[in-house]
């Protein structure tokens, strides 16, 4: 896996719309992305303009993707311990 860049918005989200019908990859932020080595090839033979930026290491492979859903959902309120409800 290799980490790239793209010069400019628009080289990267064509870039993108053609990794992500044909290559699995990572998006880091900052516009870095880690994708195979045999994208690089194919990203150049269909005319993208690109920077390889090295090898990716492993803690960029694995990172984790953040769930966006995850931090828009509210948290439950704790009751308060003097407002115990009790059954009577």
């Amino acid at each position: 896996m290799v980490i790239i860049t793209f010069p400019d918005k628009a080289a990267e989200n064509r870039g993108l719309g053609y990794l992500m019908t044909h290559f699995s990859g990572r998006a880091l932020r900052g516009g870095i992305y880690v994708v195979p080595e045999a994208a690089l090839a194919a990203l150049a033979r269909e005319g993208f303009s690109f920077s390889v930026k090295g090898k990716a290491t492993y803690e960029q492979q694995a990172a984790p993707v953040p769930d966006s859903a995850s931090s828009t959902v509210p948290r439950r309120r704790r009751r308060s311990a003097g407002l115990v409800r009790r059954g009577g």
